[in-house]
């Protein structure tokens, strides 16, 4: 192309491009990995042997309520929740699950809540999060949990309005295509971020 391709088709090529590296990164299992059928879509799920759609690696979602703490659970004590698996370390944590599975469901299908914050469905770490007023939040490692510390209440309210408008009920690679290149107004690199955390420790007493 010469300099004379008008300028909204170069940036259409551009984000088509994009779209293209995505889609090579997330692959093609994970486009029906992370999308069920169901209300938990999208999920931040794996394939792992007979479950085909495993949330958070198998991480017990009730062990961070009852005990505090992120630990793996057992593939011989699960439960099928709305076409997603989810795994249990004992049998108490199943029958907990059972009877109020809305309680322990991650906010944001245990994607980052960081990344929802931007309108992007990417990454979400089990043993990185944080339970607020009762809801279980997943990071996608601890930089972007403290970028998303670092103003709670705004952050939360960016990634439930981005979350209810946006990204539930859409497929997750498309999601993640659109807004890694047409980002939100309020969008910051992840050197950015890192540098506003390391301001806002410089300043700590």
């Amino acid at each position: 192309m010469t300099s004379s391709t008008p300028t909204s088709f170069r940036a259409v090529r551009t984000a088509l491009r994009g779209i293209a590296l995505v889609g090579a990164l997330s692959g093609c299992g994970a486009i029906v990995t992370q999308n069920p059928s169901g209300s938990l879509r999208p999920v931040n799920a794996v394939q792992d042997s007979d479950d085909a759609r495993l949330i958070l690696k198998g991480a017990d979602v009730v062990a961070y309520f009852t005990l505090g703490r992120y630990v793996q659970g057992n593939p011989a004590i699960k439960t099928v929740h709305d076409g997603v698996t989810f795994r249990f370390s004992s049998a108490e944590h199943k029958a907990l699950f059972d009877a109020q599975p809305a309680k322990y469901v991650p906010q944001y299908g245990g994607f980052c809540a960081n990344g929802i914050a931007y309108g992007i469905p990417w990454g979400g770490d089990a043993d990185t999060w944080r339970i607020i007023e009762g809801k279980l939040y997943i990071f996608g490692g601890r930089g972007s949990q403290e970028a998303f510390e670092l103003d709670v209440p705004g952050n939360r309210a960016l990634a439930d309005r981005y979350w209810n408008d946006e990204v539930r009920g859409t497929n997750s690679f498309w999601q993640r295509s659109k807004r890694l290149v047409w980002r939100v107004p309020h969008y910051k690199s992840g050197e950015e971020l890192a540098a506003m955390v390391s301001k806002a420790r410089a300043s700590k007493p």
